[in-house]
């Protein structure tokens, strides 16, 4: 039996779990408060005070990190890398400290894993971080020579639910082609081409979809207009096009529950908007199939709005005919991070380097 501490640090929030293999002895949200967190100017500078949260909830919880096989957390802002689990080493802490690709909370994901596992002289990983890359060549090309499409997206979620699938079916993930869609307050849409995802939709930018709180792709010249026109900032125009935009701009709210409340109730702008959402995610799955020659093996849905049936049910209508669809509602990032960390201690998998 192995036992495994994931950590999974967020903004306002770390994220700690102890498994024994696949079992969830507990997941813990340890919050951070506003004023806490104020009291550092970079990100890296709350790794103590974030190391120290976290050992004190394995008091609390009578949990002995001397038992433990191996220490996983979430990948952060590294350099563009293959899928899989990764030895977390000098290197990658290195770029994780300095923020390699900016500033995230989650780049402290795989250094507070290294600075507990080396208490106990055991393994820190981190597995399918953000930045994935996997694309072929012929999807990087724009019409700009200096523009190059890149691959940022919520890669730890996708592959888990791929994996997953491809175990319900009976088939192996990496004999499959599979367009995956993560429907959460950003939305990532991908070709998994035999275990690759070899396309996907920048969601960290804004590509693809517009979502609950991003842009999406926008007419090219109406938006260089608009900005232009309006004398933005660059952090304002960032804002506008994740944050304050999608969903969360045309209702003002990001949450889709009460979107559907407010359709329920006859809000007929809710409504459009949701209808759009609709339609412009379809699109972006069916812009896919000719990745595969049309031989699609299964459509997922997975993320939050993978729980909204009247969503998942219209997609299915616009959809259904390209491959089977596979409805994997929420996202278990813990126990998919704790599952690689096992693939790599097992001999499953071999465990990369950084």
């Amino acid at each position: 039996m192995y036992e495994i501490l994931v950590v999974n640090p967020g903004s306002t929030s770390t994220k700690v779990g102890w498994f024994e293999n696949e079992e969830r002895i507990f997941v813990e949200n340890i919050s951070h408060s506003k004023k806490e967190i104020q009291v550092f100017k970079k990100i890296i500078d709350q790794l103590s005070f974030r190391r120290n949260a976290i050992l004190d909830l394995m008091k609390e919880k009578n949990r002995n990190i001397q038992t433990l096989d191996a220490v996983v957390g979430r990948g952060g802002l590294l350099r563009p890398i293959e899928s899989g689990t990764y030895l977390v080493n000098e290197k990658m802490l290195e770029d994780l400290r300095r923020g390699h690709q900016g500033e995230h909370a989650s780049n402290l994901g795989g250094i507070l894993a290294n600075e507990i596992a080396k208490e106990v002289s055991i393994p820190a990983y981190i597995v399918d971080p953000v930045v994935v890359d996997e694309m072929e060549p012929v999807a990087r090309i724009t019409g700009r020579p200096e523009i190059m499409r890149r691959s940022i997206f919520h890669a730890l979620n996708h592959k888990a639910t791929a994996r997953n699938v491809a175990e319900k079916i009976g088939r192996k993930y990496e004999d499959l082609n599979l367009i995956v869609a993560h429907l959460g307050g950003g939305i990532s849409i991908g070709a998994h081409k035999k275990g690759r995802v070899v396309d996907v939709n920048n969601a960290l930018n804004g590509d693809g979809p517009f979502g609950p709180e991003r842009a999406g792709g926008l007419p090219v010249w109406d938006t260089v207009n608009y900005f232009l026109s309006n004398d933005f900032s660059p952090q304002e125009i960032k804002k506008k096009l994740a944050g304050d935009a999608g969903v969360s701009a045309h209702l003002g709210t990001n949450d889709m529950m009460e979107v559907v409340e407010r359709i329920e109730e006859g809000d007929k702008k809710a409504e459009d908007v949701f209808n759009a959402l609709i339609y412009q995610v379809s699109k972006e799955i069916g812009k896919l199939a000719p990745v595969f020659f049309g031989k699609v093996d299964g459509i997922v849905l997975t993320g939050g709005l993978a729980r909204e049936e009247k969503f998942t049910e219209e997609i299915e209508k616009r959809v259904g005919f390209i491959a089977p669809l596979y409805i994997c509602p929420g996202e278990d990032e813990m126990k998919a991070l704790a599952l690689g960390a096992i693939r790599a201690l097992n001999g499953e998998e071999e465990a990369k380097e950084y």
